[in-house]
C-alpha cells in the first residue's frame, strides 16, 4: 500500500550538494501551503558506477557521522545503495525536526530511478522540489519536461524569498499559471513582478494590464513591467538581477519543439543562469 500523502511537498533528496537547501525550501513551502513534506529518495541505479557521496550533506547535531561508512567505497553494492538511502531519510526527517517544522513529514524510499519515483508522486502532489544537480545521470530538463506538478528548483543555500518574478507571455500555460498564482497561498505574502518581453505595443500592454490587475484583485501586492528585447531569457536575468528579485516563475517549456531547435529553449537557458529558486509550472 502506497504511503503518499494527498497534497505533500515533495522533497527530492537526490542531489548531495542540495540536500539541507531542499529541506529548507520544503519547509518554506510546506508551512506556506500547510501541507506535508515526503522525503523522496530514489535508489540509484548500479549502472552509476561511483558511489553517491552523501556525507556531510546535512549540518545536524547527532549522528553526523552515519553517512561515513559509505564513503571510502569507490563502489556500491545495491543493498549499501538502500541502506546509504534509509540512512539519509533518517537524517532528513531530524533536520527538519531540528528547525521545529511543525507540519507532518514522512518517507518515500523508492527503489527505481528518480524519474520513476517522480511519476509516482507527481498527480497528487502540490508540489516537488528538487536540487539544481540530480544524481543518477538524470537530466533536470527532462524531468521537469514530464512533470505534472509545479516543480521548485533550487540552489544552496536556500533563502526564503520576498519577491518573485513571474514571466507572462500570454501562452495557454503562462494563463495557467497565472490561475494557479492567484489561488495558491505559496506566494500570497510575497511582492510579484509580472514581466512580458516582447514588442511595446497596446495589444501587449492590454494584456499585461490585465493579467496584472488579476493578480491584484487576488490580494496579492505586484508590479508590471513590458521589456521589449529580443532575448527573452537575458532580459528576465537582466530585470530580476536589477531589482534584486528572489524567486523566479515561469511555465516550463512552453515553446514549440521546433522553436526550441531553431532558437533553444528558454526554459533550458534560465535554469541554466538563475542563481536563485526557480518556480516552473507544468506546460498546459
Amino acid at each position: 500500500m502506497s504511503n503518499l500523502k494527498p497534497d505533500s511537498v515533495i522533497a527530492c533528496l537526490d542531489c548531495p550538494e542540495h540536500v539541507q537547501a531542499v529541506l529548507d525550501a520544503s519547509m518554506w513551502a510546506s508551512t506556506r501551503l500547510q501541507a506535508p513534506i515526503g522525503l523522496l529518495h530514489a535508489v540509484p541505479s548500479l549502472q552509476q558506477k561511483a558511489a553517491v557521496n552523501y556525507s556531510g550533506c546535512l549540518n545536524i547535531d547527532d549522528e553526523a557521522t552515519l553517512l561515513d561508512q559509505f564513503t571510502s567505497h569507490e563502489h556500491l553494492s545495491n543493498s549499501e545503495l538502500k541502506a546509504q538511502g534509509k540512512i539519509l531519510l533518517h537524517q532528513a526527517a531530524a533536520y527538519c525536526e531540528q528547525h521545529r517544522h511543525k507540519r507532518k513529514i514522512y518517507t518515500l524510499h523508492r527503489h527505481e530511478p528518480l524519474s520513476a519515483s517522480l511519476d509516482y508522486v507527481d498527480e497528487k502532489s502540490q508540489l516537488v522540489v528538487i536540487g539544481h544537480h540530480v544524481t543518477c545521470k538524470s537530466n533536470l530538463s527532462q524531468l521537469i519536461r514530464l512533470s505534472q506538478c509545479p516543480i521548485l528548483v533550487t540552489h544552496t543555500p536556500f533563502l526564503p524569498p520576498t519577491t518573485a518574478l513571474f514571466a507572462f507571455d500570454n501562452r495557454a500555460t503562462s494563463n495557467k499559471m497565472l490561475n494557479w498564482l492567484c489561488k495558491t497561498p505559496l506566494v500570497r505574502a510575497l511582492t510579484i513582478h509580472i514581466v512580458m518581453v516582447g514588442k511595446d505595443n497596446s495589444k501587449n500592454c492590454d494584456i499585461l494590464r490585465e493579467a496584472y490587475a488579476r493578480l491584484k484583485q487576488s490580494g496579492i501586492n505586484c508590479k508590471k513591467a513590458l521589456l521589449d528585447c529580443p532575448d527573452v531569457s537575458a532580459a528576465l536575468n537582466y530585470y530580476q538581477s536589477e531589482h534584486n528579485i528572489g524567486m523566479l516563475m515561469t511555465g516550463a517549456f512552453g515553446q514549440s519543439r521546433l522553436r526550441e531547435l531553431l532558437r533553444g529553449s528558454d526554459t533550458k537557458k534560465l535554469l541554466g543562469s538563475t542563481e536563485t529558486p526557480y518556480l516552473l509550472f507544468p506546460k498546459a
